[in-house]
């Protein structure tokens, strides 16, 4: 079941705990991926938060929402780049796209295999996509005050074994959000020393969202190659006499 995009918005843009979650997840997209210069970005589900830092190098930028999520424009006050999509058919050509965000977009689809498709198509070959989920062992996934209590929380694993299911290889994966998902002000005023713990300590059991960095699988050709020209001619006559040139 998706969130209201209202619901989405004020969460991000209007309570504090919200923004402490953007900036988390922000940090870690922007290490990830520190520029996109000259490429075509898209995000669907609700990804604008984390899109806003490519757009000052990115050719451009795209947010699709889904119709049952709905749609706000975006980004305030520039020319709109938000768009309202289904799910399951995305308005971008094949390979149109070099990287792709999802956020709030797998985990609350009720078909996120042809979700999966529709990110592998959209990518063009060696394409690179970022999938945000829930931690299934994370405190954001346990309580519903949040974004991220909605929807199927994953484990590493089975987001994972999802993507290479879908033509996907998973190249690296990050957490977030390491803090607990309270309002209270001793844990907002300390939230950016828990991601620093755990960012150290790697312990991204204890994230209260998986990052999986993939790219799309470009499959290697198969069965015989193909030979141009034509074939070999029949030399069966070849021994025969041939006719010679007739008497004067």
């Amino acid at each position: 079941m998706h969130l209201d995009v209202l619901d989405l918005r004020n969460f991000y843009y209007r309570t504090n705990l919200g923004r402490v979650a953007q900036r988390a997840i922000r940090e870690q997209v922007r290490e990830i991926w520190p520029a996109a210069k000259g490429q075509t970005v898209a995000g669907f589900g609700f990804a604008v938060p984390l899109l806003r830092p490519l757009r000052t190098s990115a050719r451009r930028v795209v947010a699709m929402m889904p119709g049952q999520q709905g749609v706000m424009p975006w980004p305030a006050g520039e020319e709109n780049v938000s768009l309202l999509c289904e799910e399951t058919a995305w308005p971008l050509p094949d390979g149109f796209v070099d990287k792709l965000i999802l956020l709030h977009g797998l985990e609350t689809s009720e078909h996120p295999a042809a979700v999966l498709e529709e990110s592998l198509r959209v990518l063009r070959p060696g394409g690179r996509a970022l999938f945000i989920v829930p931690n299934r062992s994370g405190l954001w996934a346990r309580r519903d005050g949040t974004p991220f209590g909605f929807g199927r929380p994953y484990s590493s694993g089975q987001l994972e074994a999802q993507l290479r299911q879908h033509g996907f290889e998973p190249e690296a994966h990050r957490a977030a959000l390491f803090s607990p998902p309270t309002s209270r002000r001793f844990w907002l005023k300390t939230a950016s020393i828990w991601e620093n713990a755990g960012q150290r300590m790697s312990a991204y059991y204890a994230g209260g969202v998986l990052m999986v960095e993939a790219t799309k699988r470009v499959y290697r050709p198969t069965g015989l190659p193909a030979k141009d020209g034509l074939p070999r001619p029949l030399r069966i006559l070849d021994a025969l006499p041939q006719p010679g040139a007739e008497p004067a």
